[in-house]
């Protein structure tokens, strides 16, 4: 069979790989480079993500593709730590003494959310979805516990839309973050950067007799007698992995919104570290960008030579209007770093950066096959009712899966 897939991120790049070989797989990539939201930049002789990332200890989909790929030796295991920054104040909050030691909850919020923390992998997700995860919070550990941690931790994630995201959300969230030893959580990283995976998956597709196509957006599709025509090109079968608001766009079939938020991320690099060597400080003040996430307090600076920051910030519709200047002003202000201390800073923007995890979200879930269209990506059951690498690998085999075995031909149009 031939078959396109649209969309060169995680998912698509997954399903090309399974496809290529047995039929003829052409995949096309509105950028110009592969990746999507797990695309590197190099700087300085080495390879950074454009955002960060990090996988966990139940990622067996992700750590069967490496092992795939022969990039199994590569992947490394580190010790994550959190804090927040309130009141002009670094609080760190790895350990369990740390904890202990944060003002702004009491002894019996601290149980209740150890509780929560140790619960939440044995909650009912689907009695969940339909539940505001404010309402949950509050009803089972408290205002103070809602306003004093999970507030900041959803404003920083989702913005002006916090109050509309579930309760699955969130303690599937806890959930895969609750891997955690006496000095903080245990988080996965591929030493020389996830970029390995993107071009190992490139050049097997490749190597099988697949194409790639960068710079290349869908502009059309439509059916024909049983086939499909996308940019004037026909195919058999169409697997698309863009967010299927777009795909409608380029007459696609009209599907549920499913609610989706851009992210504007800035990466920059320092002589020193800022923020007291924790990895992830959570931003509890009002801030331009949620968290402050420092890469090289989660791998060695040495890698790198120079101190890696991330700073994040979600919107929804259009970026706000210098936003990165906004973000690294405030930055160094609140840091009180001087601007020529900044070595450089590379700012990567995504207006379909992930799903907003409302409630109800799960009924707005696409099946892998509509009206003879094969869908799947970050907008999948396999990415409910948290978005990952896991998620989206598993997204790209499954809907692989959906391609008939009979009926192979490499005819061309």
């Amino acid at each position: 069979m031939r078959i396109c897939v649209i969309g060169g991120g995680l998912t698509g790049l997954v399903a090309a790989h399974a496809l290529a070989g047995e039929h003829d797989v052409q995949l096309i990539e509105k950028m110009p480079y592969l990746g999507g939201c797990l695309s590197s930049y190099v700087v300085n002789g080495y390879w950074i993500e454009r955002y960060y990332h990090h996988c966990f200890s139940g990622d067996n989909h992700l750590f069967a593709l490496l092992r795939e790929l022969g990039l199994s030796e590569h992947l490394e295991w580190r010790t994550g730590t959190s804090g927040y920054y309130s009141g002009g104040t670094i609080y760190p909050l790895s350990t369990p003494m740390e904890i202990l030691r944060y003002p702004y909850l009491s002894l019996l919020d601290k149980a209740r959310l150890a509780f929560l923390t140790l619960t939440a992998k044995n909650a009912d997700l689907s009695l969940l979805d339909n539940v505001p995860a404010e309402r949950y919070i509050i009803d089972h550990l408290g205002r103070n516990v809602y306003s004093s941690f999970f507030e900041p931790l959803l404003k920083s994630k989702f913005g002006d839309r916090r109050k509309e995201v579930s309760a699955a959300w969130l303690l599937s969230r806890i959930a895969i973050r609750s891997d955690r030893g006496v000095s903080g959580e245990r988080l996965g990283y591929l030493n020389g950067g996830f970029h390995r995976i993107i071009d190992a998956l490139e050049k097997t597709i490749e190597k099988n007799q697949g194409t790639i196509r960068t710079q290349c957006p869908v502009s059309s599709i439509s059916r024909e007698e049983g086939s499909w025509r996308v940019n004037d090109t026909r195919f058999d079968a169409v697997i698309s992995t863009i967010p299927p608001q777009e795909l409608e766009k380029a007459g696609g079939p009209v599907m549920p919104s499913i609610p989706y938020q851009g992210a504007a991320c800035i990466t920059l690099a320092m002589d020193r570290d800022v923020t007291h060597g924790i990895y992830w400080l959570n931003m509890k003040d009002s801030a331009p960008y949620g968290a402050v996430v420092s890469h090289t307090n989660f791998l060695p600076v040495e890698r790198y030579g120079e101190h890696l920051v991330y700073l994040a910030s979600y919107f929804s519709g259009t970026v706000p209007a210098h936003i990165d200047k906004t973000m690294i002003d405030d930055f160094c202000t609140r840091f009180s770093i001087p601007r020529n201390e900044i070595r450089w800073n590379r700012v990567a923007v995504d207006p379909w950066a992930g799903p907003v995890y409302t409630t109800g979200y799960k009924t707005l879930v696409p099946a892998y096959e509509n009206h003879g269209l094969l869908m799947a990506g970050m907008f999948s059951m396999t990415n409910y009712p948290e978005r990952s690498m896991e998620g989206s690998i598993r997204a790209g085999i499954e809907v692989a899966a959906c391609i008939p075995e009979e009926g192979k031909s490499r005819d061309r149009a």
